[in-house]
């Protein structure tokens, strides 16, 4: 398995291998994505690239994409739209302290055909190799997502009954 760390440039060269995973990695539940979804994905990345700081982790094996994971510095203030207002809306007055300038995982996914063998926590080692703290998100219905952040060490920041569920990594 050959592991990348791409600039927003390359990832944009790249983004046909991303794309392609991102639907069968998302296509079952809780997240149920379709065509339109991926098209989202799509778009968002041309975007995404431009963020300050913006990195990503391209898994391939043989040629053919396996994973990956993109991220970038949350920016202070805290952003508002997408799941942001979540993610305050749970952890409130400690947002701003806990997430503002940590590298923030927006996406990470493995395709089916390359589960199980430790690859999602290779792309996140390597997505924050250089940052001392970093944070993501999932949803409540995510277990094995949730399962797999808890073994990694990452630190949940929300309660049971949340709306997104919130981790914390620190180096």
């Amino acid at each position: 398995m050959l592991l990348e760390r791409l600039t927003g440039e390359e990832t944009l060269a790249r983004a046909a291998e991303l794309i392609a995973i991102y639907g069968p990695a998302f296509s079952g539940p809780p997240w149920f994505e379709d065509g339109y979804g991926t098209a989202d994905f799509a778009r968002r990345l041309t975007t995404d690239i431009l963020r300050p700081g913006f990195t990503a982790v391209l898994a391939t094996e043989g040629g053919v994409p396996a994973g990956f994971g993109t991220a970038w510095p949350t920016q202070a203030p805290f952003p508002t739209g997408r799941a942001y207002d979540k993610v305050r809306g749970e952890l409130g007055d400690t947002t701003d302290t806990l997430l503002t300038g940590a590298l923030e995982v927006d996406e990470l996914a493995v395709g089916p055909h390359a589960r199980g063998r430790g690859l999602a926590g290779r792309i996140l080692g390597l997505l924050r190799a250089d940052a001392p703290r970093a944070w993501l998100l999932t949803a409540p219905q995510a277990g094995d997502a949730i399962r797999l952040y808890e073994r990694l060490g990452w630190q949940r920041r929300t309660g049971p009954e949340a709306a997104v569920v919130v981790f914390t990594y620190a180096a």
